[in-house]
């Protein structure tokens, strides 16, 4: 799941950020490389807490209404960034099921999963496509 973050680089090149929409996950280092591999470790820490208080994890936010490389009122400079986190390990044990689809509709799936490494299953694909269905209600 893709998660958008703005990150603001300050004059020493030093940067911190946060993730609009998700509450007191913050991150930073002391250039970008180091602030981008914090992130991705303040999301995952983030959503673990979530986890264990039985809170839902958040779905994708919402990109950030910003222009990267201007400068924000405290005369920074501003960046958006995006991250890559598998949510599957926070929603609980996996459970098997059995389901029934057309033949065709799996032979789909199976060719999207062998050309998209973002799926490493048919499971995982249909698991993703019910997530993304079930967020617009």
């Amino acid at each position: 799941m893709l998660y958008y973050g703005v990150v603001e680089i300050d004059h020493d090149k030093t940067a911190s950020g946060y993730f609009p929409g998700i509450t007191g996950c913050i991150f930073a280092g002391d250039n970008m490389r180091e602030a981008l591999q914090d992130a991705e470790s303040a999301l995952n820490a983030h959503f673990e807490l979530m986890a264990e208080k039985d809170l839902s994890i958040p779905e994708a936010n919402d990109i950030p209404d910003i222009d990267s490389g201007d400068y924000g009122e405290s005369g920074l400079k501003v960046v958006m960034i995006c991250v890559d986190i598998d949510i599957t390990k926070y929603l609980g044990k996996s459970e098997r099921i059995n389901i029934t689809m057309p033949h065709l509709l799996i032979e789909k799936i199976d060719r999207a999963v062998g050309q998209d490494s973002r799926y490493t299953s048919r499971s995982q694909f249909i698991a993703e496509a019910a997530r993304k269905e079930l967020s617009h209600r």
